[in-house]
């Protein structure tokens, strides 16, 4: 049976405002909010938990919300918003209506798959959850082996990671550890690094980005650390014409990781 919410002084109202708002509430507790019928959507297909799910019929069907969850329809407790109410907990306005709880994972780096022609994007201490968010996507597009964050500035279940993803978030196998374990792990795995930086001698589309291998990334103010520079297995860029030097981190992940699956026939 649904229970209706018409309060937004009301209890679950109020927690889950502290979830958008508190990595730390996120993090205790492997929960985070996924907000809009596509986020959901990717969500439930990738086999996401849920642990409730908030509508607001004068928006959505409910015949519409049981189609998106799935198959947990049974297990999931229901609630129908007012539109007052749902207005309070939803970021913006065309979120279609549902707003989910959903269950988090944290993921080990031997919780990854390899192959011979294992493809990883490695982001050396992102802090902006709407490049994460981005990069979530294109790592989906181009169904690669998984994400690897080392030292991270942002948990990687922030709403806005969510949204800026699309739902991607929950499609690609993302971890977190720290660079000497990840450093150390590519290096016991045989996995080639490729740093991406502006002093590099050689361009990323004269390189071979076959076999196993994993593309390394920092962050648009300072670029990657000399510790990634340094212990790489190559150091690549992308030519520059213009006066600027640099592009968006989430932009130079796109080039380059397009630029590896070409050379792989897209083949996953």
């Amino acid at each position: 049976m649904n229970i209706k919410i018409s309060s937004t002084k009301n209890d679950l109202i109020k927690d889950i405002s502290a979830i958008q708002s508190k990595s730390k509430e996120r993090r205790l507790r492997n929960i985070t909010i996924v907000e809009g019928i596509k986020e959901i959507s990717i969500a439930a297909k990738s086999g996401v938990n849920f642990e409730k799910v908030l509508f607001c019929p004068e928006i959505i069907m409910e015949s519409e919300v049981t189609s998106i969850i799935g198959i947990q329809n049974a297990q999931v407790q229901f609630y129908e918003l007012t539109q007052e109410v749902f207005s309070k907990i939803s970021y913006r306005e065309t979120t279609g209506g549902i707003i989910c709880i959903a269950n988090t994972k944290d993921k080990k780096l031997d919780d990854l798959k390899l192959n011979d022609n294992s493809l990883f994007i490695v982001l050396e201490s992102v802090e902006k959850p709407g490049n994460l968010g981005a990069i979530c996507r294109i790592a989906d597009a181009a169904k690669i082996s998984g994400i690897i964050i080392c030292d991270p500035l942002t948990d990687i279940y922030n709403p806005n990671t969510v949204r800026a993803s699309l739902g991607c978030v929950f499609s690609i196998d993302i971890v977190s550890s720290d660079s000497e374990t990840v450093l150390k792990w590519l290096k016991l795995n045989k996995i080639k690094s490729y740093a991406a930086e502006l002093e590099a001698s050689d361009f990323y589309h004269n390189t071979q980005l076959t076999g196993k291998t994993a593309l390394v990334f920092g962050t648009e103010a300072t670029g990657l650390t000399k510790k990634w520079v340094d212990k790489a297995d190559y150091r690549i860029k992308i030519p520059m014409s213009g006066e600027i030097d640099s592009l968006n981190v989430s932009v130079s992940v796109a080039i380059i990781v397009f630029e590896a699956m070409r050379q792989r026939d897209f083949l996953v």
